[in-house]
């Protein structure tokens, strides 16, 4: 069974990117998520195969820092490589982001490559 990266985006055009760029690499099965709680539902449902997360920061009924802040808590997930990526023009917003346990932050527009590539360089 292939591990899961959960790509948490509810721009649409934003998720079939990610999901283009990272479901080529072996041994993952990309799934995206429209928010953070299908993500924690889809975490629990496979509790022992959750290789990464890449999140949006903003959500309407919650953050991708909400979600950062849980899964760290929870030692079993505490070194789960976690990505950000957010269209927010704060300059202090990739520094929270390190601070708030993310492993890179990636300002919109990125590149699928870069983010990819990144992925890869954290789960070796």
């Amino acid at each position: 069974m292939s591990r899961v990266v959960l790509i948490i985006e509810d721009n649409e055009s934003c998720a079939e990117t990610l999901l283009i760029a990272l479901e080529s690499i072996p041994g993952l099965e990309p799934r995206v998520m429209q928010n953070t709680r299908a993500a924690l539902n889809a975490i629990a449902e496979r509790p022992n195969d959750l290789a990464a997360v890449v999140t949006d920061l903003h959500f309407p009924e919650s953050s991708g820092f909400e979600l950062i802040r849980l899964l760290r808590a929870e030692p079993k997930y505490a070194r789960v490589p976690i990505l950000l990526v957010s269209g927010d023009s704060d300059p202090r917003l990739p520094e929270r982001a390190l601070l708030m346990g993310a492993n890179a932050f990636f300002p919109k527009p990125y590149s699928p490559y870069a983010v990819r590539k990144k992925l890869e360089q954290l789960l070796c």
